[in-house]
């Protein structure tokens, strides 16, 4: 999985999971910003221009459900990750629907379906990006071709 200068934001009240996620991507070359208290995520996401978020859902003073509707509000093209304890189909229905890329289950004894996960948004953004590149060339061609 190749992560240059690719950024995750992790946000979860557990100090044990911000320590396994962060430890596990740093090791994989990604730049992982890790956060207790959601109220700093939507800061955090602007200052560092994360393209994916992984977050928890049970947790105060607000809740990953709602972080999720509020990072997509703010920015559709930001990947979020539900990584929770919580095994309710609704739950994972609504982060669904509300956007959210995947749901991994805690505990983290593997992180092969967070790997994936990972992997999998990265790989979108990277080919919107091309589609954007693509685009731009076109149109540079047309605008060139246009004057002859």
């Amino acid at each position: 999985m190749q992560a240059s200068n690719r950024t995750i934001l992790h946000v979860d009240d557990s100090a044990l999971i911000r320590r396994m996620v962060h430890d596990h991507f740093t090791e994989r070359g990604f730049q992982v910003i890790t956060i207790a208290d959601p109220r700093e995520v939507m800061s955090a996401l602007m200052a560092n221009h994360c393209q994916v978020v992984i977050s928890d859902i049970e947790m105060g003073p607000i809740d990953g459900l709602t972080l999720l509707r509020e990072i997509k509000k703010e920015d559709g093209g930001i990947s979020v990750i539900m990584l929770s304890m919580l095994v309710d189909t609704n739950t994972i229905l609504r982060s669904m629907r509300w956007g959210a890329d995947a749901y991994v289950f805690k505990p983290l004894n593997d992180f092969t379906r967070l790997d994936e996960a990972v992997q999998a948004t990265f790989e979108k953004h990277d080919g919107w990006w091309k589609s954007l590149q693509e685009a731009r060339e076109r149109n540079s061609k047309s605008e060139i071709a246009g004057s002859l």
